[in-house]
């Protein structure tokens, strides 16, 4: 069982380092329906895993210079509370409950469906995000505090949405940033809300220890080995490729 959980690791670091999106998108859906993991212990190992994998991104992309610790305060003003007022709201119900399991695999589910549109249009977003949509700066920064609270909620209970949501929408609020830099911002923001949701979750007792530990003795050497494949395989046909396997996995979670 080790050998396969290893494996799942790797497959998901791979992505990971491949096209940045697909840590939380895959590693949770493999837990629940492959290993049949229940959904809130998933969530909260998964949470735990992608504070870990998205840490190492922190210092490279601060030694490039390529975050906006504004950006991130600005998020982290919206997400941390947003995470802390929904970590208080599962110890208020009985998370392995039939309807709590529902509603954690519908909300799921529809992250799932949201991150893969938001994976599709990436490339488009990144053509036409030179169109201002927000004129003033205290506008920009209620958007920012919004997008904060909406991904401090949706992570805390899905632990899917701080990679390529964030990154979508970050494109439509400062469309004068360029991607790069916008991914390093995202990453920056991703490590303290995942760390701060997985210690929720460590709150609840829905975090698997030894399961973290193997996870990331596969995942680590698949970031460092799809990192360095990403200039030779096609970016594109990998991304749909991720696309079509969240929709029908989210599918598969709204409709179960």
């Amino acid at each position: 069982m080790d050998i396969g959980f290893i494996l799942s690791g790797f497959i998901v670091g791979l992505l990971v380092g491949l096209t940045g999106v697909g840590g939380g998108s895959l590693m949770t859906p493999i837990l629940v329906l492959f290993f049949h993991i229940k959904p809130a212990l998933a969530v909260g190992t998964d949470l735990l895993y992608a504070s870990v994998t998205k840490s190492v991104g922190i210092f490279a992309h601060g030694k490039l210079g390529n975050i906006d610790w504004k950006i991130v305060k600005r998020l982290m003003f919206g997400s941390i509370p947003a995470s802390i007022l929904t970590t208080f709201y599962l110890k208020q119900i009985d998370i392995t409950s039939t309807g709590a399991v529902d509603i954690i695999k519908f909300y799921l589910g529809i992250a799932l469906l949201l991150t893969s549109i938001a994976v599709i249009f990436r490339p488009y977003l990144i053509e036409r995000s030179k169109v201002t949509l927000l004129k003033s700066d205290n506008a920009i920064a209620i958007a920012t505090i919004l997008l904060g609270l909406v991904l401090g909620g949706m992570v805390t209970l899905t632990s899917v949405g701080a990679g390529a949501l964030g990154v979508t929408a970050l494109l439509l609020i400062y469309p004068r940033i360029g991607i790069t830099k916008i991914v390093g911002t995202d990453i920056a923001h991703a490590v303290p809300l995942t760390l701060v949701a997985g210690l929720g979750h460590v709150s609840l007792g829905t975090v698997d220890y030894s399961l973290l530990g193997v996870l990331l003795i596969g995942s680590i050497p698949g970031i460092y080995i799809g990192s360095h494949l990403s200039s030779r395989v096609s970016e594109q046909t990998v991304r749909y490729v991720l696309a079509l396997i969240l929709i029908y996995v989210g599918q598969k979670f709204i409709f179960h």
